[in-house]
């Protein structure tokens, strides 16, 4: 039994935390503007990240056979592909997530 207790003051402290980071901006700013510098980071965050994704995602290729490379590189390009014609973040990393796994597990 206290391990549910212990479990159930986790997850309630893990909610206020999140609750209160969410919050915090809000408290903070009051009916202020938001700051240029946060604006910034806002609009430069995102594409760093995904940037710093692609560069970790693809810095184990190896080039000696074509099944260590070809599939991450057709499923990069799926990926970019499919963004670009729908703009769907979601269906874009799924759709390159499946083509990857089926090249991988049936092809190469």
């Amino acid at each position: 039994m206290t391990e549910v207790w212990y479990t159930a003051a986790a997850v309630a402290v893990m909610a206020l935390v999140t609750a209160g980071l969410r919050f915090a901006p809000f408290l903070l700013l009051g009916g202020r503007r938001t700051p240029k510098l946060a604006v910034y980071l806002g609009r430069v965050f995102p594409c760093a990240t995904v940037g710093l994704l692609v560069v970790y995602g693809l810095k184990g290729i190896s080039f000696t056979a074509a099944a260590n490379f070809v599939p991450q590189l057709l499923a990069g390009a799926l990926v970019v592909a499919s963004y670009v014609w729908k703009r769907n973040s979601l269906l874009s990393i799924v759709g390159g997530t499946a083509f990857y796994m089926v090249l991988v597990q049936a092809v190469f």
